[in-house]
This record gives structure tokens, C-alpha cells and sequence, in this order.
């Protein structure tokens, strides 16, 4: 399955990439704000795109929106991951097409649980 990491932060990037393969996930491709996402989609379509929400250029909101604006990426499911807990930002975020919502610090366990959700382990 391939996934795509869109997140400001390196490290995160990182942590999250260990955590994919750790749970046997190793066809990731990273993006470090949403128009370098976008960018990378015309290559890579993946399956998942987990979805950091403040980032520079585009944020993680307007990744959402223009990504659920192009019918090619219809079947890609959309998990924002980040440390935003306001009930706003998660109904923002669902409202936009996010498939799912998971808070930082996300463990393993949570990941794969969150994978069961969207139907994709």
C-alpha cells in the first residue's frame, strides 16, 4: 500500500515512516507541507496520506479541500494526524473529507487501529 506523510516537521516525518514500517508499510513517500503533497500525488497516488494540520504554503485544511476537488483521488483515504484537539479543527477537518483524525502523540498501536478503521490493514 502506499502511503504519503505530509507534515512540516522532519523528525515527524521520520517517526511516523519507522511507525508505517514497524507495521510492515514500507511503500512511503514524504511531502513537507500540502503543495509539495500535491506535487508528489501526480507520481504517487497513495492509498493513505496521513495529514499533519499547520504547516507553511498549505496547510493540512486546504491539502483536504484540493485533494477531495480532483475525482482521481476519490479513493484516497485522508487521516489528519496532529496535536490540534479543538472539536472545531476535527469537525473542520471531517467536514473537508478527512477519513479519519488521530492526535500526536500517536503510538503504533493507535496507528493500526486507525488503519483498521478505514479498512485498510
Amino acid at each position: 500500500m502506499k502511503i504519503l506523510i505530509v507534515d512540516d516537521s522532519r523528525s515527524m516525518r521520520m517517526i511516523l515512516k519507522r511507525m508505517l514500517a514497524g507495521l510492515g508499510y514500507t511503500d512511503v513517500a514524504e511531502a513537507e507541507h500540502g503543495g509539495d503533497a500535491l506535487g508528489k500525488m501526480g507520481d504517487f497516488v497513495p492509498e493513505l496520506a496521513l495529514v499533519d494540520w499547520n504547516m507553511p504554503e498549505m496547510n493540512g485544511l486546504d491539502f483536504i479541500k484540493a485533494v477531495r476537488e480532483k475525482r482521481e483521488y476519490d479513493r484516497v483515504k485522508l487521516m489528519i494526524v496532529t496535536s490540534e484537539s479543538s472539536p472545531r479543527i476535527v469537525y473542520e477537518a471531517l467536514k473537508a473529507g478527512a477519513d479519519e483524525y488521530a492526535m500526536k502523540p500517536i503510538t503504533s498501536e493507535i496507528m493500526d487501529d486507525k488503519m483498521q478503521l478505514l479498512g485498510l490493514s
